[in-house]
């Protein structure tokens, strides 16, 4: 059983991550676009550059297991946050379904805070050094 647990736990973290990765990369091409429609929704522009790093840096921190329960802490707190602000018009159903969404992903890393990253993590490799 500890092999199901083992390998659902590194493919959770890939596909968990993976929706982070895509997404920065993506504000990356669009850096315009998004910088205009976060700024349209009343947050600063200027906050793009470390939506980007979180995202990215994120999706990667936890794809490998390494700082997997702080880096899920953060995006946690960034889906929460994101889900407020930029999902919150519930007379939408597209927007429900987002908002829904980010709470969900969030749920996702609040079990990785609670659970760690798993024995295929680097996390896993530090803890053995130890």
């Amino acid at each position: 059983m500890k092999t199901v647990e083992n390998y659902s736990a590194l493919i959770g973290r890939l596909l968990i991550s993976v929706l982070f990765l895509m997404a920065g990369l993506s504000k990356i091409s669009g850096y315009v676009s998004t910088q205009g429609y976060m700024e349209a929704m009343g947050v600063s522009g200027s906050l793009l550059p470390l939506v980007i790093i979180l995202e990215v840096i994120g999706a990667i921190t936890i794809i490998v297991g390494f700082k997997t329960r702080f880096t899920a802490l953060l995006l946690a707190g960034f889906s929460v946050l994101s889900a407020c602000i930029f999902h919150a018009d519930f007379t939408d159903q597209m927007q429900t379904i987002l908002f829904m969404k980010n709470i969900a992903i969030s749920g996702g890393f609040l079990l990785l805070i609670a659970n760690g990253a798993g024995a295929f993590s680097v996390d896993a490799v530090l803890a053995r050094r130890k």
